[in-house]
């Protein structure tokens, strides 16, 4: 039996180039495990601003799994970390305060190399894996239901 799965992605616009190889890879990998589902795309102005679309999203409860997708670049300052550990706890809270499965796919990363290797490569494409991981939660939450 082929069960038609909605999936939503929250994209951060900020570091383009590497969350479009996440939202590509992720899309063709739910494509490819559930070709009769939804996906859905939101773009937000940065990482910070992916929070508050997750949770309107999942507020409306008429999805199986919402993924977010960015790309934080380490700096010179704490910036970077503060604001992946906010992203962090925030996506966490939501995903318990509503049931909806949200997949952490923001990545925070050193440095433009590791940006390249974890959005745009094949070998470990964390967009690959958003997408493994949401397909995975949506067949697993609803026998946790019965």
């Amino acid at each position: 039996m082929v069960v038609k799965r909605a999936f939503t992605l929250v994209a951060s616009q900020f570091n383009p180039e590497y969350v479009q190889g996440l939202v590509n890879h992720c899309t063709d990998e739910l494509r490819a495990l559930s070709p009769q589902s939804t996906v859905t795309l939101h773009l937000v102005p940065g990482a910070f601003e992916i929070p508050l679309v997750v949770k309107e999203v999942a507020a409306k409860k008429n999805v199986d799994a919402i993924i977010a997708l960015g790309v934080i670049i380490e700096g010179a300052t704490d910036h970077a970390r503060l604001l992946g550990d906010v992203v962090t706890q925030a996506l966490q809270q939501i995903a318990l305060e509503y049931g909806v499965p949200v997949i952490h796919a923001v990545q925070s990363v050193r440095d433009e190399a590791q940006a390249k290797e974890r959005c745009l490569g094949d070998k470990i494409n964390r967009g690959t894996e958003a997408a493994r991981a949401a397909f995975a939660m949506t067949n697993l939450l609803p026998t946790l239901h019965k």
